[in-house]
């Protein structure tokens, strides 16, 4: 092997240096503050289970059969842990995402619906407009280093405006874009008081001023659902007009003002944020390993023939679907996921008793040594056989009755804007600008990702 060949082959793509030795409750406040990944042991990378106290006991859970133990076998007894339910409330109530037992079985039996294949697929035409258009921005950028986490979030914002409110106008698309920014940005930080075990009705101040942004924000949503309400659906049903329409199979009930509103901000939320992250972190790798990067190219320029991708395309399109499971397995937006022990439990040796901390670290199962064959390696082949991926061992979207809802969504939206602007720029890295790993409430790349895009 040639020497450059064999410093290719060492380089790793960027990561988080995990801990060796255990911190304090200060200490661990003031890591978590920076970075939430901070606090995740190396061991966790070559054990099962660790356990371990700060405020309160905690567990951290590698071992994929107890993963499904968690997730699967004993949901009802492992909820969203109290301090996550704390951080998202005051953005999306009581919606899919914190709501637990009966009133999230109804509300997901109501919702799923709109996220059948036919209507995810019906909804690839705004998908390829939003490519077009970030192909036209890059373009425009002319021959200096773009940052691709931008225009991932511009991207993928005017998705989820267009399919939740078919950008009508009855919704300030920048104020909301705003509010959830500060949002995600200063509410989302772990206060002190939630490393300390304090009960919720304590006032968190860094979560009072964005919570007053958030809350003008849900009141001008009532407005526009109500507003649609009256006036019905357009001629293509989007997202708001589904749910609209939406009635749980049991019961026959049907979602309030309230209800669509915090089911309708967590699809926001959710819909473009994770989604732009998967893109940003997958242009990075695919300026870090160009040979990755042309074989893309041509698999999008042979499907696609000048054209931008569509929902259609994307059987045709294997390899840019690799790229994407494999960005999802180095940085999963949901970087690190936690519940709230409800009952004594035996979970891969560790004695868990109620209200434990248990958490799933999905930023180092997806780099667990026993798991995965050179783990910190960007090598989208291993996903060439997906029945070959052990479940629970690879969870960006979760797994079990509360696998994200949207999880096809955001695999067809980041394939064809993948897909579309690797077929007409190529992309490399800006020496001394690559990005840091740092999760707040999801896993961004600090800093941003800043590639030269040379049209083609």
């Amino acid at each position: 092997m040639a020497k450059d060949e064999v410093s290719q082959a060492a380089r790793k793509p960027v990561r988080v240096q995990l801990i060796e030795q255990p911190t304090n409750i200060l200490k661990s406040w003031q890591m978590m503050r920076e970075n939430v990944l901070n606090i995740i042991p190396d061991s966790a990378t070559r054990e099962k289970v660790i356990s371990g106290k700060t405020a309160t006991r905690w567990h951290m859970v590698m071992g994929p059969d107890a993963i499904q133990h968690i997730l699967l076998e004993r949901v009802e007894d492992y909820p969203k842990s109290i301090v996550t339910k704390d951080l998202l409330r005051p953005a999306i109530g009581e919606s899919l995402f914190i709501a637990e037992g009966a009133h999230w079985r109804w509300q997901r039996r109501t919702s799923a619906p709109a996220f059948s294949h036919r209507n995810v697929s019906a909804l690839g035409p705004v998908m390829t407009d939003a490519a077009e258009r970030a192909a036209g921005r890059i373009a425009q950028a002319g021959p200096r280093a773009v940052n691709m986490l931008d225009e991932m979030v511009t991207a993928t914002f005017d998705v989820i405006a267009e399919v939740t409110f078919s950008d009508d106008g009855s919704f300030d698309r920048n104020a909301v874009h705003g509010a959830i920014e500060a949002y995600v940005s200063e509410a989302g930080r772990i206060s002190l008081l939630d490393v300390l075990g304090a009960p919720s009705w304590i006032p968190r101040p860094s979560r009072l001023a964005s919570a007053t942004q958030m809350s003008e924000m849900r009141q001008a949503a009532d407005h526009a659902i109500e507003a649609r309400a009256a006036r019905g659906a357009g001629p293509v049903p989007d997202l708001l007009d589904l749910l609209l329409d939406g009635q749980d199979p049991k019961s026959g009930r049907r979602m309030t003002t309230g209800e669509l509103r915090d089911n309708l901000l967590t699809f926001i939320v959710a819909g473009h944020e994770t989604t732009a992250l998967t893109l940003a972190w997958s242009f990075y790798l695919c300026a870090f390993d160009e040979t990755v990067q042309d074989r893309a190219r041509e698999e999008a320029r042979r499907v696609l023939q000048g054209r931008a991708a569509t929902a259609d395309d994307l059987p045709d399109l294997p390899f840019i679907r690799q790229i994407i499971d494999e960005a999802l397995r180095l940085y999963p937006p949901a970087g690190v996921v936690s519940r709230t022990a409800q009952k004594a439990d035996d979970v891969g040796g560790a004695d868990i008793r109620p209200n434990d901390t248990v958490m799933i670290p999905i930023y180092a199962l997806g780099r667990h040594r026993l798991l995965w064959d050179d783990p910190d390696q960007f090598k989208p082949d291993r996903f060439a056989n997906r029945k070959a991926i052990r479940r629970y061992a690879y969870l960006p979207f979760g797994d079990g009755p509360r696998i994200c809802i949207g999880a096809s969504f955001a695999v067809q939206e980041a394939v064809i804007i993948l897909a579309t602007l690797l077929s007409r720029f190529r992309f490399t890295s800006v020496k001394g600008r690559d990005p840091k790993p740092v999760m707040i409430l999801t896993l961004r790349p600090e800093g941003g990702v800043w590639l030269m895009a040379e049209p083609l």
